[in-house]
């Protein structure tokens, strides 16, 4: 009777039901994803429909400067979310209040520190991205404006996560859907009746995100649960920092990963496509709609492992392993379900998906439905991946978190971009996804099978007893 009461004086990620939490957890983390997701798509479609697909061209090209923000966003956001979770698990409350001080203060800094290189170097910039003759003045339209916008929206990304990790993920929910919302209803009327085009599309877009942003600073200024922002906290804590970066390392290598991805595919699609029947514009537009599509169905992913992620942190420093194994594996399957249910909806009605995204000629509709099919021929390996690599990130094993987060884009997809074009053309960018897709699912695994046994290790050790907090962490922490 006394440790029940003991449970229920106690923070809940330590003695709720997982799929519980899980859903309290994942389902605001799934959305807000969603929501980041969709101020691409939104515009994407919007532009298409009022632009054409030159107009989505150079919104793939301004792509890479939307995923820089969100790599730097992540790394403090993320990282910080994680080591406030175990902070709080561990019950020491003025740290993880002093993590969220020292993210909030390094995410505006650095946000106008981006804001400024990325608007003096727009047009090389651009080129490196692969912006063409035909879409340049589209690309520096959109990106100059997505730019004024950097601090906003890394504001937005940054502090959800600690939103989250404070106990408030509906809010953190809110606050972005809210600004998905406005920049939908923004959209169509900057486009179409104030006809401003791709400037239109970027100003609903920078909008939205400065609510957002508004929003989940009043929070922390007024409503914090547990973490509050005050003044004093906003001292820079190098102890703290170097914690948060290496937590978040994975999850900013991640969206670095992506940065340099869509960098050399851009630059490939252009060169191969030029020398074949499609076009390079047409090629860069097509994919840039399907990368679109398959960062919709990861994000629903990422999501998923980002609603587990205070439930992995608090039981980590609450040294309960029995929760971390239980939490992970049904955030897995979760995770593996949605993205089986993408990978058939893309297989089996590609040309539907397309007709969102405009009507074009038959060259640039067989292009992309080509595209769809091959590029993300084994998208169903998404979930698993995804959820297993904020796993490690979660437990405090930033190191592995890192490699598995380099697998895929990194270590294999870039690669393939670059060499298989050589013999193949223009199609050897698309069967470069779905073998960089199954090679990094295999190497996921093999270190999931490692992590588990691990943990039942530590399952074996701590049953039947009370460890102390900390100590039965090593285990899982360990090499």
């Amino acid at each position: 009777m006394e440790q029940v009461n003991e449970q229920k004086l106690g923070n809940p990620l330590g003695y709720a039901p997982v799929g519980k939490l899980l859903k309290q957890f994942a389902l605001p983390a799934v959305i807000s994803m969603l929501v980041n997701a969709l101020y691409n798509i939104v515009d994407q479609i919007f532009i298409g429909q009022g632009v054409g697909y030159l107009g989505n061209a150079a919104t793939t090209v301004a792509f890479p400067i939307v995923t820089i923000v969100l790599a730097v966003s992540t790394l403090l956001g993320a990282g910080g979310s994680s080591y406030a979770a175990i902070k709080l698990g561990e019950k020491k409350e003025k740290e993880a209040e002093r993590t969220l001080g020292n993210v909030f203060a390094l995410l505006v800094v650095i946000g106008v520190v981006c804001a400024a290189i990325g608007l003096i170097f727009l047009e090389p910039i651009l080129k490196v991205f692969g912006a063409t003759p035909n879409n340049m003045s589209y690309a520096k339209e959109y990106a100059s404006i997505i730019l004024l916008g950097t601090p906003f929206n890394m504001l937005g990304v940054g502090l959800s996560n600690l939103c989250r990790t404070d106990g408030s993920p509906k809010f953190s929910m809110y606050s972005m859907l809210i600004g998905a919302v406005l920049n939908t209803i923004l959209d169509p009327v900057y486009i179409f009746v104030f006809h401003w085009g791709v400037t239109g599309a970027a100003i609903a877009t920078i909008t939205s995100q400065i609510i957002s942003a508004i929003m989940l600073t009043w929070y922390f200024l007024r409503r914090g649960k547990t973490m509050r922002l005050r003044k004093e906290a906003l001292r820079p804590d190098g102890a703290i920092i170097a914690r948060t970066v290496a937590l978040g390392m994975s999850s900013c290598i991640t969206q670095l990963a992506s940065t340099l991805l869509q960098i050399v595919m851009n630059n490939t699609l252009v060169l191969y496509g030029d020398q074949s029947a499609v076009g390079g514009d047409i090629a860069l537009s097509a994919m840039g709609i399907v990368m679109k599509l398959s960062m919709i169905l990861v994000s629903v992913c990422i999501g998923i492992g980002i609603g587990a992620q205070p439930i992995l942190g608090f039981n980590r420093g609450a040294s309960q392993p029995e929760r971390i194994k239980k939490t992970y594996r049904l955030s897995a399957v979760i995770a593996t379900v949605v993205s089986i249910v993408g990978w058939a909806a893309c297989m089996l009605f590609p040309e539907i998906i397309l007709k969102l995204f405009g009507s074009a000629d038959a060259n640039f509709t067989d292009f992309a439905v080509k595209c769809m099919r091959i590029y993300l021929g084994a998208v169903f390996c998404a979930g698993f991946q995804v959820v297993s690599t904020n796993y490690f990130q979660a437990t405090g094993q930033p190191v592995k978190a890192s490699i598995l987060s380099l697998m895929r884009q990194v270590i294999l997809l870039v690669p393939l971009i670059v060499i298989l074009p050589v013999f193949m053309g223009l199609d050897g960018v698309l069967y470069a996804g779905p073998i960089a897709d199954l090679g990094s699912g295999v190497v996921v695994a093999v270190f999931v099978v490692f992590e588990m046994r691990r943990l039942n290790r530590w399952i074996t050790e701590t049953k039947g007893q009370r460890a102390p907090a900390g100590a039965a962490g090593e285990p899982a922490h360990g090499c």
